[in-house]
């Protein structure tokens, strides 16, 4: 029970930043503080990475075929090797089936261990959803690849970034398929989760807003019915249980009030609701540079039978292999796989 947590982290899309942002978390030292890492993917890139994007030689890769292999010693990073890349057809920065495949064998091969209870968590790296199609796996991202190889019914997805956390109803699919999947069953499992999740995280009696789907939360009906029809009896159900729900709360001042401390966690209808809120308060954007500066944040799926965390961006194929990569929102989410990986234990 005391020991620290083996969390699987996945290589993500070689194309992309997976590999050099891994490398960057995995040479700290509070990264072996918290717990036990093993790189999930193939090995000679990993190994390319080091050699050729950080230029480090304080750094080593060692391959192993089995998470009982590991040393899991800072300097030394142990990778769980696929062998899922050739290395040299691998194309920086582009879309490619190669890339889309090694992403998603290695997606799955954290499923497997955790499942198997080898490791206690998965942190997923970026994958790109072009290229995991061409590569014949027609997933809409990971939420959905994890779903599905682990039989999971309701789910979700959550962003947190500091004191901000966001869960979803709905995230990818159109606006009007949005539209159409809020309803009342659905909307209450989501607040169940948002409940649950936040007394995982140690939160005790966790204040849940609910924001409405209209502007203004329909003006009582005006601008739409479903906050009446919908999302208000699924507020009353969830109080019924004991849960401190509120709402409808207009999606245009909820956020606000979230990070201000009103609330613990904000329900938002679809994927942008509750996307564009995180990432202005995440993502720091540099005009004079034309990059990134911060990219922070953390995307959890809940209702799943294992614990996964991942970065809350995507491949930045602009910027792949360039040692610029910023490996903040990798860090955030090793600390939540910790957090809920050690509550799990519980």
């Amino acid at each position: 029970m005391n020991e620290k947590p083996i969390l699987g982290i996945t290589m993500g899309d070689p194309s992309g930043i997976g590999p050099e942002i891994s490398v960057k978390a995995l040479s700290l030292e509070k990264i072996y503080e918290l717990c036990r890492p093993v790189i999930i993917g193939d090995a000679g890139v990993m190994e390319k990475t080091i050699r050729e994007v950080i230029k480090r030689d304080d750094i080593s890769v060692r391959p192993v075929s089995s998470v009982k292999e590991c040393l899991f010693k800072r300097g030394t990073i142990d990778v769980y090797d696929l062998r899922n890349v050739e290395l040299e057809k691998l194309k920086i920065g582009k879309v490619d089936a190669m890339s889309g495949e090694a992403a998603f064998t290695s997606v799955k091969k954290a499923i497997e261990l955790a499942l198997a209870g080898d490791i206690d968590a998965t942190v997923t790296n970026p994958l790109n959803k072009e290229a995991l199609n061409l590569a014949g796996h027609h997933y809409a991202g990971h939420t959905e690849i994890y779903a599905d190889l682990t039989g999971a019914k309701d789910y979700s997805m959550m962003l947190a970034e500091e004191n901000l956390r966001v869960v979803h109803v709905s995230t990818h699919v159109s606006l009007r398929t949005a539209c159409d999947r809020v309803k009342k069953d659905r909307v209450l499992k989501v607040i169940e989760l948002a409940h649950n999740t936040c007394e995982s995280l140690g939160i005790r009696e966790p204040r849940v807003a609910v924001a409405g789907l209209n502007p203004h939360a329909g003006e009582n009906g005006l601008f739409g019915s479903e906050e009446i029809d919908e999302i208000m009896p699924a507020i009353e159900a969830a109080r019924e249980k004991g849960i401190k729900a509120e709402g409808p709360v207009p999606p245009d001042t909820v956020f606000a009030k979230a990070q201000g401390g009103l609330y613990d966690i904000v329900v938002a209808m679809y994927h942008d609701q509750g996307h564009i809120p995180l990432k202005v308060l995440g993502f720091q954007y540099d005009k004079s540079s034309g990059k990134w500066t911060a990219v922070k944040g953390v995307n959890i799926t809940l209702g799943l039978p294992i614990i996964r965390s991942s970065v809350d961006h995507g491949t930045a194929f602009d910027n792949a292999w360039k040692g610029a990569a910023n490996e903040l929102s990798l860090i955030s989410a090793i600390e939540y796989g910790v957090m809920l990986a050690k509550h799990k234990r519980k």
